[in-house]
């Protein structure tokens, strides 16, 4: 591993980063004695619930644009521009974001207009977000860019929200929260959460690093390969180091990028016979909720490891509940 700056140093920067205020904090953590009950015992589980911050239906994109919707204003920003599916939660939590903030809003949405729109697309209709329709995700970031121009040429101050908020300043907002959770809990073995767009990862990663944890990081990816995915964590880790000062490696080379992509299932949003297993007994020995597309899939992965003996009955494992209960709604 590379030389770090010492890690009070690094906690203090963590600490003075600009944020806006979205919701209280800190988000519960709680152990899920039923569900270890019913798995036949194994290791103490416990869940940091994420889907539970107070603001905007909660969820890990809100952690992440408290410190991005920061740079926005601080850039003079009248207009926040982000991309995502339908029922995207990211996108409905920066639409949440920019009404808080008075800012402007524009979505560009891959699919079709519901002719009526239910779960997050009815929360962004609430919210006022101005939709734009596009015919897949390849078009999204251009489609941004050629608003976001047009909105230049009108005098305007756009920002664009990379998808998920997954930037090295967005990723520092899980960076602080590995502090936060170490208020509440000692530091578990392993933390299992569902991973995407790479920023959840990169600052669960950075943030156990700069705290001198040894507890591995596990994304469940929802979609892309693991190889994928993990290129793009270690891409955000490298930019967290930049704006942190600390050295190349420093909290890159800390431990393992550990992706995990057998749980994807049939695609992308589609629900596998785990992930269903894995939402129905969550909700039924825990009345905990998870979504189809993301939390439900990196639940399936606790369930089948605690299953296989993979780990110990020593163990804490905490599943880091990243929300996205709103899709059950549509």
């Amino acid at each position: 591993m590379a030389s770090m700056i010492p890690a009070p140093a690094l906690l203090a920067v963590l600490e003075r980063l600009p944020r806006v205020e979205l919701g209280a904090y800190p988000s519960p953590v709680e152990e899920l004695y039923r569900l270890r009950q019913n798995l036949g015992g194994g290791p103490t589980l416990l869940v940091k619930r994420d889907d539970a911050i107070s603001f905007g239906f909660g969820g890990n994109k809100v952690r992440k644009l408290q410190l991005v919707a920061a740079e926005a204003l601080a850039g003079g920003a009248d207009t926040l521009i982000t991309c995502g599916g339908v029922q995207s939660n990211h996108a409905r939590a920066t639409a949440a974001a920019a009404a808080k903030l008075g800012l402007r809003m524009v979505i560009v949405v891959n699919g079709e207009r519901p002719s009526r729109p239910t779960g997050n697309a009815l929360l962004n209709q609430l919210l006022r977000a101005e939709m734009h329709y596009v015919g897949s995700r390849e078009e999204r970031v251009p489609g941004m860019a050629v608003i976001a121009d047009r909105l230049r040429a009108e005098g305007k101050k756009p920002f664009i929200v990379p998808l998920g908020a997954s930037t090295p300043v967005g990723a520092l907002g899980y960076a602080r929260a590995v502090s936060e959770m170490l208020g509440q809990i000692q530091a578990p073995d392993v933390i299992v959460h569902a991973g995407s767009s790479g920023g959840t990862q990169a600052g669960l990663v950075a943030g156990c690093a700069i705290n001198g944890l040894s507890t591995r990081v596990i994304a469940i990816s929802a979609d892309d390969p693991a190889a994928t995915v993990a290129s793009e964590v270690r891409r955000i880790i490298s930019g967290i180091e930049d704006l942190l000062g600390a050295p190349t490696g420093a909290l890159a080379d800390h431990a393992p990028i550990m992706v995990d992509d057998s749980f994807v299932g049939p695609a992308y949003g589609i629900s596998s016979p785990a992930s269903i297993e894995a939402q129905s007994l969550a909700a039924s020995t825990e009345a905990l909720f998870v979504d189809h597309t993301y939390t439900a899939k990196a639940l399936a992965a606790v369930i089948a490891r605690v299953r296989s003996g993979e780990f110990a009955s020593n163990q804490r494992i905490l599943f880091w509940h990243t929300g996205g209960q709103v899709a059950l709604f549509a």
